[in-house]
């Protein structure tokens, strides 16, 4: 007996372990996902359930998924430095007053959060 066939049909190559033919199958390679793209595929679950499935079938989630996560992440930080800047929020006022840095930061990233997930994964 071969210890490896090949199904010509499929292309799937299986491997012989004892008497059963195993098929040799490897995963897709998955794109690193960060908390956006986490995010965005959990919405879709379980508020958009036709795109997650026809996305999930396509094999095209995880990769649309990263691709949101880059430019989520990009935005994030993009506002979040301007907006800082625009509202005065520098490192002498983290000198002077962490705490009121603290508390201008806190604010400033909640509502770049809010801008995100309306532009960007609630859409």
């Amino acid at each position: 007996m071969d210890s490896y066939i090949t199904d010509e049909k499929t292309e799937i190559e299986y491997k012989l372990v004892g008497d059963y033919y195993i098929p040799m199958i490897k995963a897709p390679d998955v794109p690193e996902i960060g908390v956006w793209g986490q995010r965005y595929i959990r919405y879709l679950r379980e508020n958009k359930k036709a795109i997650y499935t026809a996305f999930l079938i396509s094999g095209k989630l995880f990769d649309h998924a990263a691709e949101i996560d880059r430019t989520a992440e990009e935005m994030y930080e993009k506002l979040i430095r301007d907006m800082a800047k625009h509202e005065g929020v520098t490192e002498q006022l983290k000198a002077d007053d962490p705490m009121e840095w603290i508390r201008r930061m806190n604010s400033i990233r909640n509502r770049v959060e809010e801008v995100l997930f309306q532009e960007v994964i609630f859409v």
